[in-house]
């Protein structure tokens, strides 16, 4: 399983907008955001194809100028 964290970026005056999107769309985890438009959400799947279409889902949001991810592997024994 892979979980990626993304810094999504928007013009602040839109920030509370995307924040409501994000937190009402199925592929993402809102974590934080700050008044500079920056926000921080996580995706989780099963591989890097499976994240990259919940990126590509984010990334058609309105007023996101970026969605710039991390991916870090989690191994599950």
């Amino acid at each position: 399983m892979n979980v990626s964290s993304i810094v999504v970026q928007t013009v602040p005056q839109y920030i509370e907008e995307v924040v409501k999107s994000l937190k009402n769309c199925d592929v993402c985890d809102y974590h934080m955001h700050d008044e500079l438009g920056r926000i921080i959400i996580t995706i989780e799947g099963q591989g890097v194809q499976e994240e990259l279409k919940k990126l590509k889902v984010i990334e058609a949001i309105p007023h996101v100028m970026s969605a710039d991810m991390k991916v870090d592997t989690i191994w599950i024994i």
